[in-house]
């Protein structure tokens, strides 16, 4: 994949809405290591913005403060690469918003692409993203990636792709149990680097 064929592509970590184990919809807490880890994985994977998305207002000025100490303040002197990273970031107060600031940024509204840890119906690999990409696609995309027990059914089903869910082979897991709870900063990345890794094959 060369950076012409490239579309726009931005990242959406949610915190709401998405359910807790009992399925109630609710809205988590944000974590540092999760905006750190997220925003060094986007930018190593040439990710074009990443928005941290929280209904609540504490939350976002949290963020926000994050965000200023490693693009303006101490932090951006003391880690240059750090604050590189954190350029792309930024704080949004629900999808509608993300989706609406993408609009206005790019002329054209994303495509939706969910990822779950749960299987979902119409799959679509991420060979086929990576081929569709590489032929010219020039609408944006949204990666979302839900925080608590995953995204609701309403944002998974109003997505125009889903992607598989990160499961191990068969053969490495041998004859442990399946065990399915991979961190959100870890599956992030994982994600990334099967659609935009430099492929062995």
């Amino acid at each position: 994949m060369n950076a012409t064929s490239k579309p726009v592509i931005y990242l959406a970590l949610l915190h709401y809405p998405v359910y807790n184990k009992n399925r109630d919809v609710v809205a988590t807490a944000v974590t540092n290591i999760d905006v750190h880890d997220i925003v060094r994985s986007s930018r190593t994977y040439g990710v074009d913005g990443v928005y941290i998305v929280t209904p609540i207002e504490q939350q976002r000025g949290l963020v926000t403060e994050i965000l200023q100490h490693w693009t303006e303040g101490a932090g951006a002197k003391h880690n240059p690469a750090r604050a590189e990273a954190f350029s792309i970031a930024r704080v949004a107060e629900s999808l509608e918003n993300v989706i609406e600031d993408i609009a206005e940024r790019e002329g054209i509204r994303p495509r939706c692409l969910v990822t779950s840890a749960k299987p979902m119906k119409e799959i679509t690999s991420f060979s086929d993203c990576r081929e569709a990409w590489k032929k010219g696609e020039t609408q944006p995309q949204l990666l979302l990636f839900g925080t608590g027990w995953g995204m609701t059914d309403e944002v998974v089903e109003g997505a125009e792709v889903r992607l598989p869910p990160l499961v191990p082979a068969r053969w490495a897991l041998g004859e442990k149990k399946t065990y399915n709870h991979l961190s959100v900063r870890s599956a992030v990345a994982t994600i990334l680097d099967r659609l935009f890794g430099d492929r062995e094959e």
